[in-house]
């Protein structure tokens, strides 16, 4: 537990907008909640919509970063716990984007009472092949791009921007992602970047117990088809929705389908 409401907000730059029944947004690897801007005010309509910063990103408290408490997700999982039993939020909709739908993930398993639905936006719970899964990347791959955003943080992020959001016909959508790789503090990003890349989070999918929605995008170089497919399959009940758009950042590339997908589910 934090030790007052005012520290989690601070650390984590709490925004709130709207009434109704809490639906939570959880940015992804080098992002902030500003990601959600495409998705979000179509939700404060009839919804309290929460919106924060995991500590490193956007306009969180960097001094409250401590490497060994997010050398898993499980301490970016225990931050969401945290803001949800601060601000006294329960029947919570949590909408994650990528790792940010694995951190709410592991805090939807962590308190289900608090928790009434996941909606994971290109989840991956493991990036790394196997015999038997497909995540996308051989162990050389993640080793090397590790090594290269060790190497050059900044170019490493203006390579791989318009990769991850796939959508060469909304170039200035590339310049904001790259923007935003930029504005996080290197040394953070790197160390968030091993955690997200090397975990593997599989084992977690039989555990969840709420209602969950899987939106993936039909062409995902991130998290392709057959992640979204592993996800929905060893989450019982679950919803898999495919949508026909290319990159790993469907919420700022397709947003209208993403809300969509989410008034539908939540319908």
């Amino acid at each position: 537990m934090a030790s007052s409401a005012v520290d989690v907000v601070a650390r984590n730059n709490v925004t709130i907008h709207g009434s109704g029944r809490p639906i939570v947004f959880a940015h992804g690897f080098g992002c902030s909640q500003d990601m959600w801007r495409r998705v979000a005010p179509h939700f404060a309509v009839d919804h309290q919509v929460v919106l924060f910063d995991h500590v490193g990103a956007g306009k969180s408290d960097v001094t409250a970063y401590r490497p060994g408490k997010y050398d898993s997700l499980e301490g970016y999982a225990s931050d969401v716990v945290e803001i949800v039993e601060q601000l006294d939020l329960t029947d919570v909709v949590l909408v994650g984007h990528s790792v940010g739908g694995i951190i709410g993930m592991l805090a939807a398993n962590r308190e289900p009472s608090r928790f009434a639905a996941l909606i994971l936006v290109g989840p991956s719970p493991r990036y790394v092949d196997t015999d038997d899964y497909t995540g996308g990347f051989s162990q050389v791959d993640i080793d090397g791009l590790l090594d290269v955003l060790d190497a050059n943080y900044f170019g490493w992020s203006e390579t791989m921007a318009p990769v991850m959001m796939g959508a060469a016909e909304q170039p200035e959508l590339s310049d904001e992602l790259n923007e935003s790789f930029c504005r996080t503090d290197p040394t953070i990003a790197r160390h968030f970047a091993r955690v997200t890349f090397l975990s593997d989070n599989r084992p977690d999918l039989d555990d969840v117990t709420v209602p969950t929605l899987v939106v993936q995008s039909r062409d995902d170089v991130i998290a392709p088809v057959a992640v979204g497919e592993y996800v929905a399959k060893h989450v019982a009940g679950s919803k898999l929705v495919v949508l026909p758009v290319t990159g790993h950042c469907a919420h700022l590339s397709a947003p209208d389908q993403v809300v969509t997908a989410i008034r539908d589910f939540l319908s």
